[in-house]
């Protein structure tokens, strides 16, 4: 005979118990009996199916279901104890300043650099003001920021520089480490920076950092399409 839905949607486990109830009464044993005599029968089904031999399976399928999920984690506490620096000391200043230049997107990745500056700059007077950062990226290690001062004295310009085989303005500037996240690389380390800035509708712009030899690590050269700067007379 065919069983209802609901008989249907019993589970195995307890099928035994079921049928075991169903020849206790045709043996004329009394309620009390039978609850003890059924309660038997499941506490050694419970027994069986926690033996060893079939835990082990279980207990290895649970390991391959955290391996994964620790790996996530250990992923998501890496990033976690590597706080993203973007520069966000530094305004982000809206339109065409006097003087700027980023290098670019800011880093994704395990690994890289990233640089933008701007200020004012009065070439006639040969003077210039302004701030700049530059965060390094290593693995296994929190970012490198370190943010600049300018110094006020511009050391050189021209509309007429020639570099990486096309014509551009550039300027070249000194600036003073104001802050930073690198132990090595000191409050007050002086560096150069020199900017150069392509035109005549070519794009091939550059970025320059030297520094002492406390902040070496800090030391790039940023050219290429991704590099925009701003480099007077525009």
């Amino acid at each position: 005979m065919r069983r209802s839905g609901a008989a249907a949607v019993k589970k195995p486990g307890w099928r035994a118990v079921e049928e075991f109830g169903s020849r206790v009464d045709n043996q004329g044993m009394n309620a009390t009996e039978v609850a003890e005599r059924i309660s038997l029968v499941a506490r050694r089904r419970a027994r069986r199916i926690l033996s060893p031999k079939r835990i082990m399976p279980r207990a290895g399928l649970a390991a391959l279901v955290l391996t994964p999920l620790l790996v996530l984690a250990s992923v998501a506490g890496s990033a976690t104890a590597s706080p993203v620096q973007y520069c966000a000391q530094i305004p982000i200043v809206g339109g065409i300043p006097p003087w700027g230049f980023h290098t670019g997107a800011p880093i994704t990745g395990a690994t890289g650099s990233y640089s933008r500056g701007h200020g004012d700059i009065n070439l006639s007077a040969s003077t210039i003001s302004g701030t700049i950062c530059q965060v390094d990226r290593v693995r296994r290690q929190r970012d490198r920021l370190i943010i600049m001062t300018v110094e006020h004295h511009l050391v050189y310009h021209s509309h007429y520089a020639d570099m990486w085989g096309v014509p551009g303005n550039i300027l070249k500037i000194i600036v003073r480490v104001q802050s930073s996240t690198d132990p090595r690389c000191s409050v007050g380390t002086i560096g150069h920076v020199t900017l150069f800035g392509s035109y005549n509708g070519v794009r091939s712009d550059s970025v320059l950092f030297t520094f002492a030899a406390a902040c070496k690590d800090h030391d790039h050269l940023y050219h290429g399409p991704q590099v925009n700067n701003q480099v007077p007379p525009l």
